[in-house]
């Protein structure tokens, strides 16, 4: 039965490993087209760009004798024969040299003689030399400009020089010469991949990246040709030899250790020079053909896929029912063990949430300790008040004078109203639990604040500035909100402590959907080194400050989705800055 099954996965694999074959020769053949089309056009941009590089450096220097024709330092330079005006003109020159870049620049009389230089007083100098035997000077005499490419017979450097004359050709005054090297050119070339030769129209090799190569011939001179570059020392001594590199009209080439390449010309910016670039195509073939096997390989093993797939679908079902199997296990697992983790969170955070109240809960009731000395006189007064009231009330009552009775009674009643308010409001302040989050009227938050906190200020002689009555709704806790003032306004009141004319100010602005309570005082300020962690547990600037009031007060604004933040003090000091949801109309 075994034999059975595979015997098709035996054909199947034969024909595979066919067609395989068959597509490594036909991948051969065109990636060895497509590597050869690519590496012309590669060839070519390369090519393109060089030959933009140097018609972007030369440009620059052919603009240097149309601008210098212009200066009529010139004309009295060549005209007047003046020395003094010569080595001025010196200076000039080299100081143009230096800041263009060009090698030399030198002004000829109309008699060939070399009058000023860039490089006057140096070993290279220029001036007193005669440059009539020059082609370039000839030109430019008779034509008003020429450009001609030789070894310079001072440096012994190569370059091209551009001529221009100065004056009308009936009368010239001389010519003025600017020489350009392409040294500098030609080692950036060298970064890019393949060989570079410059050619002028006669086939020779002006410039390379391969340094070998320089003035050797593409093609045989005729006679004439070699006596006149001999006769006008174009070249010096050097001996025109064939050069390595032969390059066929398709493009086919050869560079030397007959290595096989690819050649792209293009013309250049100075009549009859063209740049060829070569590049080697082993490396590009040899790519190639390491592809077309791998794809040759790639179909080979298209049967063993074909196989493997085969023998898959008959375990499939067996290996895909072990594993599911396995799957709900490991969820079944997994499952418990998120649940228990789930639980464990959720005691946590209770936990947390009862330390963090526990901790709310001992902050009022300290607060309440702070607070208890100024509520007990604004009860006892009243208390005072109501016993003195009914001793009255019972002598009047005596005295048959009624009328007296009741108003004494009314007096008592409102005055234990108001011991009434007070308890209450201690009472809702030291009650324990959160409470709940809704629409609070910011006028009874003041109120009770006001409660709790006014008399200590009062006793304290600091000056505390309230809102106007009139406040809009604020959906929050009021216990906890009230909570969140009082500690406020407490570190306001201990920020203030011996200062001259001591102030503290609570503050209400509408921001729309927002409301901002702002507490600012005149003390000290925050110590800017704690000014970043103020609201983290355990930080205060208060010596015998434990650092826990403002960081319940930050957890307290969160949990009303608001905000607190130290904000700049109007009255110099400290300011916070405490902004709520404003509730909306009809919210019960």
């Amino acid at each position: 039965m075994i034999g059975r099954r595979l015997f098709p996965l035996l054909l199947a694999g034969l024909s595979t490993v066919f067609i395989g074959l068959l597509t490594w020769l036909v991948a051969s053949v065109w990636l060895g087209n497509t590597a050869r089309d690519d590496l012309r056009e590669g060839a070519g941009r390369i090519a393109l760009q060089q030959v933009r590089l140097f018609a972007s450096d030369l440009a620059q220097f052919r603009l240097l004798p149309l601008v210098l024709g212009e200066y009529n330092d010139l004309g009295e330079a060549l005209r007047h024969g003046d020395p003094a005006a010569r080595r001025r003109m010196d200076g000039k020159l080299r100081l143009l040299a230096e800041r263009t870049g060009a090698p030399v620049i030198y002004l000829i009389d109309r008699a060939g003689e070399t009058v000023s230089a860039s490089n006057a007083g140096t070993a290279e100098s220029f001036v007193g030399r005669n440059y009539r035997f020059r082609p370039y000077f000839v030109g430019a005499m008779q034509r008003g400009a020429a450009e001609y490419y030789a070894v310079g017979n001072v440096s012994g450097r190569p370059g091209l020089f551009l001529a221009r004359r100065i004056g009308p050709a009936a009368n010239p005054a001389g010519v003025i010469v600017v020489k350009v090297e392409f040294d500098k050119l030609v080692r950036i070339w060298r970064t890019d991949p393949g060989q570079t030769l410059v050619t002028d129209g006669r086939g020779i090799v002006l410039f390379a990246t391969d340094p070998v190569e320089r003035f050797r011939t593409t093609r045989a001179l005729p006679s004439t040709e070699l006596a006149a570059i001999t006769s006008a020392a174009q070249f010096g001594g050097v001996a025109l030899r064939p050069s390595r590199y032969s390059v066929a009209a398709d493009g086919a080439a050869v560079m030397p250790g007959r290595v096989r390449a690819m050649a792209v010309s293009e013309a250049m910016p100075v009549p009859g020079w063209r740049l060829v670039h070569i590049m080697p195509v082993a490396t590009a073939f040899r790519q190639a053909a390491n592809l077309a096997r791998l794809i040759g390989l790639v179909a080979a093993l298209i049967a063993g896929l074909i196989a493997a797939f085969l023998l898959w679908r008959i375990t499939r079902a067996a290996d895909a029912a072990r594993e599911r199997a396995r799957l709900e296990a490991a969820v079944t697992t997994r499952t418990a063990e998120l649940r228990d983790e789930i639980a464990e969170r959720t005691r946590i955070d209770r936990q947390f949430r009862e330390a963090r109240e526990e901790l709310a809960q001992a902050s009022r009731l300290g607060s309440l300790g702070s607070i208890t000395a100024g509520l007990a006189h604004e009860i006892n007064q009243p208390v005072a008040t109501i016993r003195t009231l009914s001793e009255n009330a019972r002598a009047h009552l005596a005295g048959g004078r009624l009328d007296r009775v009741d108003a004494n009674l009314d007096t008592a009643i409102r005055l234990t109203g108001k011991i009434g308010a007070i308890t209450q409001e201690m009472r809702r302040f030291a009650r324990r639990g959160t409470g709940t989050i809704g629409p609070v009227p910011l006028d009874a938050v003041m109120a009770g604040t006001r409660l709790l906190i006014g008399d200590r200020f009062r006793t304290a002689g600091v000056g505390l500035e309230w809102p106007s009555p009139g406040q809009p709704d604020v959906v929050v806790g009021r216990v906890r909100l009230e909570q969140v003032l009082v500690n406020l306004l407490q570190n306001a009141l201990d920020a203030v402590a011996g200062r001259d004319a001591p102030r503290v100010a609570l503050t209400i602005d509408d921001e729309g959907d927002r409301v901002a309570l702002t507490v600012a005082d005149n003390g000290p300020g925050i110590d800017p080194a704690i000014a970043d962690q103020i609201f983290e547990p355990f930080v205060t600037g208060k010596p015998e400050g434990l650092g826990l009031g403002l960081g319940i007060v930050r957890d307290i604004i969160e949990a009303f989705d608001g905000t607190v933040s130290v904000v700049p003090s109007p009255l110099g000091g400290a300011a916070f800055r405490v902004t709520v949801a404003r509730a909306k109309e009809g919210m019960a």
